[in-house]
């Protein structure tokens, strides 16, 4: 494992960390194996959230007799001050703990500013938990450049560390990344592999990983044999040529409409499990699984033809994507 200084923090952490989204999809066992894998291949930092459901109550679990071997970062939606020192206590108590070494405000929206870093806003129990001990850093994490932008040019005294999407076909904060390490705020890479699109795993990390920018990646890691992938010795080697031409294929593959699988457009009216849907129009489309995508496909209660163009998802989607648009085709392909 390789170790970085995480910006302005000072903390050594993996450069490699724990995302802990994929865990609320199993149990407390799981959890533990995972984090005993993690620990045998020298990862030291996971990130969780208040929104990621049993999260971090999974964790406090599997961290009990390892916390001091670990550096903890979570966050909350928060955006006013009772709220955000509510959030801080319930985070501490899930994960069993008496300080989280890095809380951050999570997917701040540039209309959210002024509430967020305002008088009774969260910022303000953001710091009176740093004073406490609560807390040990303060970051941010966001989905926009604009927010991103803000946050670094206008607001770099308040946050400590920076969470933003980054990998093989979303790569446009390189900009603000450079401001990043001007200014020695942490960046941390979400969506390393754009949420389980790049198949390539050990390939997406090496991407980012390679970026003089990019601090460190928190790919999401639900399994030991995850956990083994994003280890591997090879994502810290230097690409190579051929490697940044499979990168621009997949770029162009890819493109940017795509479904992320982060959740944020749930829950949806019509119970559609949207992401589900994108994922296994992907299948039929990109592999030739046709009988077991359609098999899957229709076992759901409700698919992408229950769609009502209500727009309530689009709203949501940090990725501002066509999602009525695109829930059509997965109808339509799925016929």
């Amino acid at each position: 494992m390789k170790y970085v200084t995480l910006g302005k923090t000072g903390l050594k952490v993996s450069a490699v960390g724990l995302g802990g989204i994929p865990i609320q999809r199993t149990d407390v066992e799981e959890a533990k194996a995972v984090v005993k894998e993690c620990c045998a291949q020298g990862i030291n930092y996971l990130d969780t959230a208040r929104g990621y459901t049993v999260s971090e109550e999974f964790f406090g679990e599997a961290l009990k007799d390892v916390r001091d071997s670990w550096i903890l970062a979570s966050k909350s939606m928060a955006r006013e001050y009772e709220s955000m020192k509510k959030d801080i206590e319930i985070s501490l108590h899930n994960l069993q703990t008496d300080h989280i070494e890095l809380y951050q405000i999570h997917n701040i929206r540039l209309e959210e500013f002024d509430t967020v870093f305002g008088e009774n806003g969260a910022y303000k129990a953001l710091i009176e938990a740093k004073e406490a001990g609560k807390i040990g850093h303060i970051g941010a994490t966001a989905h926009s450049l604009e927010s991103f932008e803000k946050l670094v040019t206008e607001y770099e005294d308040k946050i400590e560390t920076m969470m933003f999407p980054f990998n093989i076909v979303e790569n446009q904060a390189e900009r603000l990344m450079k401001i990043c390490t001007e200014k020695n705020i942490g960046f941390i890479a979400m969506k390393p592999v754009a949420g389980g699109n790049i198949e390539n795993v050990p390939l997406g990390l090496k991407y980012c990983l390679n970026h003089e920018d990019c601090t460190m990646v928190i790919p999401g890691m639900g399994n030991i044999e995850e956990v083994k992938q994003n280890c591997l010795d090879t994502v810290f080697d230097t690409l190579t040529d051929a490697e940044r031409e499979e990168c621009a294929v997949i770029r162009k593959e890819l493109g940017q409409e795509f479904c992320r699988r982060c959740g944020y457009c749930a829950p949806c009216p019509q119970g559609i499990n949207i992401p589900s849907n994108f994922l296994f129009a992907n299948y039929l489309r990109k592999y030739g699984l046709a009988e077991w995508a359609k098999g899957r496909y229709w076992s759901m209660p409700k698919t992408a033809k229950d769609c009502i163009e209500c727009g309530t998802c689009e709203t949501r989607c940090p990725y501002n994507l066509p999602i009525r648009a695109m829930l059509k085709k997965v109808a339509k392909d799925m016929e």
